[in-house]
């Protein structure tokens, strides 16, 4: 069983994960002309930013702060790729929903991660569970915007 400090350690690996997430929606949401999606993006974006202050309440009750309102170094660069894709594609808004997907994809991976050490997360076992979730619902409908863009 980890100690509570590597507890910590894995709730702050998902407030910058999640606040990647924040931000880079906030950046697709300043990249995109369409207005469906920069409402779509600003919805997500704003569903993050509730995920990490959530994680925060968990990391204090275990001891620890988070002062993190920002994504770690993968996001920065994360958001950077976004902003080169969408520079050089024609399909602007294709490239950033695919920049998306792989972003959210690789948040569903370090939830996963967490998830597998079920005993160590026990007392917020359902937030994590929950906030999985609503990545994954995010990203389904990321892939269908997508989709249909990309047709």
């Amino acid at each position: 069983m980890e100690t509570n400090n590597e507890i910590i350690s894995d709730l702050k690996g998902l407030v910058n994960i999640v606040n990647d997430g924040k931000e880079g929606y906030e950046s697709a949401s300043e990249a995109t002309d369409s207005i469906e999606l920069k409402a779509v993006f600003l919805k997500y974006a704003a569903q993050r930013a509730g995920y990490a202050v959530e994680l925060k309440d968990h990391i204090a009750q275990h001891g620890g702060s988070s002062d993190n309102d920002e994504g770690g170094v993968l996001g920065a660069l994360h958001r950077t790729w976004i902003d080169i894709k969408q520079a050089l594609s024609s399909k602007e808004d294709v490239s950033i929903l695919g920049a998306i997907e792989t972003g959210e994809k690789a948040a569903i991976e370090k939830y996963d991660k967490a998830l597998e050490d079920y005993q160590s997360h026990a007392d917020h076992i359902e937030l994590l569970q929950r906030q999985r979730t609503g990545i994954l619902e995010a990203l389904k409908e990321i892939e269908t915007y997508h989709q249909r863009l990309a047709k």
